[in-house]
C-alpha cells in the first residue's frame, strides 16, 4: 500500500522543460579529436618509423613505395659497392695490379704527381682494360676514409679471397719447401693484420692462418699495411683454429707459440729449421687456453726490463727474421 504523500506537496514534473542553448559551442567537445589516425601516420608509432624511413630510401633513389617493405625476390646484397674493397697508396695499388686481381676501377686524383709508379698503374690499367676514372683529391679522400693515406690513387677490386690452411699446407709440401706459417689467435685490428702479412712475406713465410670468428679480415686498412703483400702472400681461414693446429701436429708441423713467459726464449730455439707455424696472441689476453695447450713450445722475445711488452706485429717480425736467419745457417 503506497503512503500518502504530505497534504499539499506536489511532485515536480520529471520531463524537463526547454532550457537555454549554447549556440552549439559544447558541439565540438561532444564530437571528440575525430577518427584515430593509422598507425603509419603516427611519427611514434613502429609503423611510422617504418614509413618515413621507407620514404628517405625512395628520395635517395631506392624503388618500391613508401611505407613498403623490400621485396623478397630483390639480390640478396643491395649495391655492388659492398662486395668490393679500396685498396689505397701506391706501393699497394701498383702490387695489387701487378698480381692481375681483377680490378673493376682504378682511380687517379686530377692534377696527381706522376711517378714510375703512377706510369706503370696507367699502362697496367690500359693492357687489361680497367677503367680509369679521373676524380678530386677529395672524393678519394672518402674512399680512404677517416685514416686513409691514398696518394693520389685507389683500386676496386673484389673481396679478398681465403684459402684453406689444408690446401696451403698440401702446395708447400708439394714444393718440397719447409713450411713456415703466422696463425693468429685474436688479432682483431686490420692494421696489424697487414704488418703482420708483410712481415711473413718478408722474412720466407708461406701463409698466414685466421681463425674463422673474432679476428681481423683482409679489408682495406690490412692492404695498405701490407704495402701490396696480401696479394702475394696467401691469408687462410681456420673454420677452428685449435684443430686446424692438431691437424698441422699430425702431418709434422711444429706449433710455437708467442708469449712473454715462455719456456725457450727465441735465441735457444731448436725448431727453426723444422716445418713451424707461430701462433701470436692479441696484445690484450694473449694466446688463449686452448691454443697455449696445444703448442709443442711457447718462445719468449728478450726484451729490456723497462718494456712491458711488445706490439703484435713487431713480435711477428721478430721471430720470424730469427727463424729465417736460422734456417739460413742451417743450409
Amino acid at each position: 500500500m503506497a503512503k500518502p504523500g504530505r497534504p499539499g506537496a506536489r511532485r515536480a514534473a520529471s520531463k524537463k522543460g526547454a532550457t537555454k542553448g549554447t549556440g552549439g559551442l559544447g558541439r565540438k567537445a561532444l564530437e571528440g579529436r575525430g577518427p584515430t589516425p593509422k598507425a603509419e601516420d603516427r611519427a611514434w608509432h613502429p609503423a611510422g618509423k617504418r614509413k618515413a624511413a621507407a620514404e628517405r630510401y625512395a628520395a635517395a633513389g631506392g624503388k618500391g613505395k613508401p611505407g613498403q617493405k623490400p621485396s623478397g625476390n630483390r639480390a640478396p646484397r643491395a649495391k655492388a659497392a659492398d662486395d668490393t674493397e679500396t685498396v689505397t697508396g701506391r706501393n699497394s695499388v701498383l702490387e695489387a695490379m701487378r698480381t692481375k686481381i681483377p680490378a673493376t676501377a682504378f682511380y687517379i686524383a686530377q692534377r696527381v704527381e706522376m711517378d714510375d709508379r703512377v706510369k706503370e698503374m696507367l699502362a697496367i690499367a690500359r693492357h687489361r682494360d680497367i677503367p680509369v676514372m679521373e676524380v678530386t683529391r677529395q672524393e678519394l679522400d672518402r674512399m680512404a676514409g677517416f685514416d686513409g693515406v691514398h696518394q693520389g690513387v685507389a683500386l676496386k677490386v673484389p673481396p679478398y679471397e681465403y684459402e684453406h690452411p689444408q690446401d696451403v699446407l698440401e702446395a708447400v709440401l708439394n714444393r718440397n719447401e719447409t713450411p713456415l706459417f703466422v696463425a693468429l689467435d685474436g688479432i682483431t685490428d686490420p692494421r696489424n693484420l697487414g704488418a703482420i702479412i708483410r712481415s711473413t712475406a718478408a722474412f720466407g713465410g708461406h701463409a698466414v692462418i685466421l681463425p674463422q670468428r673474432r679476428s681481423a679480415s683482409v679489408n682495406s686498412a690490412a692492404w695498405k699495411t701490407s704495402a701490396g703483400a696480401a696479394a702475394r702472400i696467401p691469408v687462410a681461414i681456420a673454420p677452428n683454429l685449435t684443430n686446424t693446429l692438431k691437424e698441422f701436429k699430425k702431418q709434422g708441423v711444429f706449433v710455437l707459440g708467442l708469449d712473454g713467459g715462455g719456456d725457450v726464449q727465441l735465441p735457444q730455439l731448436e725448431l727453426a729449421d723444422r716445418p713451424v707455424v707461430i701462433v701470436v696472441g692479441s696484445e690484450g689476453k694473449g694466446l688463449s687456453r686452448l691454443v697455449t695447450e696445444n703448442c709443442d713450445q711457447i718462445v719468449s722475445i728478450p726484451i729490456s726490463a723497462a718494456t712491458e711488452s711488445l706490439n703484435a706485429g713487431i713480435a711477428t717480425s721478430v721471430a720470424l727474421y730469427q727463424v729465417a736467419t736460422m734456417r739460413q745457417a742451417a743450409e
